[in-house]
């Protein structure tokens, strides 16, 4: 590995962004609120970070050596054992998603529709109402949101995931974590290795990272209203 790992409560945490590489441009430009106004482009860079972040995860898989026949003879080679499941919490999961299929191009794909349903309050909590999922039994699942704040989302994705089957690894990837996010998720999750671009430690009273980016579902595609 040529990038730093962090030890939070006993587990890793793969933060890609304590050493510099083009994955700190990108989100150098994910955060800027003015290369923010352009959501193609937005949603270009967080597809960046999921390519970045999936080469650097397929250092970790299982590999098997093969034969390859060229036009010239015979080369040894190897190649992935196993493709894993990717798994994107909706909407804001999505541009992330298609980063990792660039890289595990061959991968299953589970959505789950898990969002944050305010109250008069100003608190919220995180409904769960769709997911599609093929058997998880003995798989690779990698699990996919662009930030995590709370921890609260991929909590509940994860308990929801386990209805389909015990995987053999699960890994998480986000763009921007939250200490507190980090330490609610390993509070309910051991052994759950997480990937990500950068950690802020701050959070406001509504659980929005700062300095963070703001709400990535909505800068990638558009403003929302609740009813």
């Amino acid at each position: 590995m040529d990038f730093k790992t962090t030890e939070i409560t006993g587990d890793m945490i793969y933060n890609l962004g304590e050493n510099n590489s083009m994955i700190s441009d990108v989100i150098a430009e994910i955060r800027d609120v003015k290369i923010q106004q352009d959501r193609e482009r937005f949603r270009r860079n967080v597809e960046k970070v999921g390519m970045y972040i999936g080469f650097e995860l397929s250092k970790t898989l299982a590999y098997k050596e093969v034969e390859v026949e060229t036009s010239l003879g015979i080369a040894k080679c190897n190649k992935l054992v196993e493709q894993p499941v990717i798994t994107s919490i909706l909407r804001a999961g999505l541009p992330l998603h298609n980063g990792l299929l660039e890289v595990f191009g061959n991968a299953d794909s589970a959505f789950v529709s898990a969002y944050r349903k305010h109250h008069k309050s100003g608190d919220f909590t995180i409904k769960l109402e769709y997911v599609t999922c093929p058997d998880l039994t003995d798989r690779i699942v990698i699990i996919v949101d662009p930030m995590i704040a709370t921890g609260a989302s991929i909590v509940l994705t994860m308990n929801e995931m386990f209805k389909y089957g015990d995987p053999k690894e699960i890994h998480v990837v986000s763009v921007i974590s939250s200490t507190q996010g980090i330490e609610y998720m390993q509070s309910h999750a051991s052994e759950v290795r997480l990937w990500t671009a950068a950690i802020d430690d701050e959070l406001t009273a509504k659980g929005y990272i700062v300095p963070g980016l703001g709400d990535a579902g909505d800068l990638a595609y558009g403003g929302k209203k609740q009813v």
